[in-house]
């Protein structure tokens, strides 16, 4: 059972029709106070971050769309704020690696893996700068300056800017 933290985009088919119907079972786990996978670390990490597993049923979703799917499973409209889960069952940089390692001999995703920070950032560098110049002014630089997996996995993270202050912020 895995609730991927990196872009639908990556997933393959599979992984991505599989992502959905896991995410589902979570959601029921979690909601309905059911005892299947109820230990499971995936999900006690979603425990207390149903708006996030939410959002991230409508990622899922967007990528099923694009993909041609017809989606007939909406979750139920979860109030409150969306605050994603601080602990990771492998943190992103490693998820890419899982990916890379799991479609060696299969379909790839729509998009394909990125083997650095720039790859990754080259990648998402437009959107980022739509939703936030600032951030986009951050993130260009710093990673111009080196390439390694801690900048890897930062830029992966869902939203570094919540994580710390701009003026806390480690930069390696």
């Amino acid at each position: 059972m895995r609730i991927w933290d990196i872009d639908p985009g990556y997933l393959n088919r599979q992984s991505l029709l599989g992502e959905h119907r896991e995410l589902h079972a979570i959601f029921v786990v979690l909601t309905q106070h059911r005892k299947g996978y109820a230990a499971h670390p995936e999900t006690r990490r979603w425990q207390g971050h149903l708006a996030a597993l939410a959002k991230r049923h409508d990622l899922l979703v967007e990528e099923m769309r694009l993909r041609g799917y017809k989606h007939h499973s909406p979750l139920p409209t979860v109030p409150g704020e969306t605050v994603w889960p601080k602990t990771f069952i492998d943190p992103p940089h490693a998820q890419f690696a899982i990916l890379q390692e799991k479609y060696r001999t299969k379909e790839s995703g729509r998009i394909p893996l990125p083997s650095s920070a720039r790859e990754l950032w080259a990648q998402h560098k437009y959107s980022v700068l739509a939703r936030d110049p600032g951030l986009y002014q951050i993130i260009g630089p710093w990673l111009a300056a080196a390439d390694d997996p801690r900048r890897f996995n930062a830029v992966c993270c869902r939203n570094p800017r919540r994580q710390q202050p701009a003026h806390r912020r480690n930069v390696y």
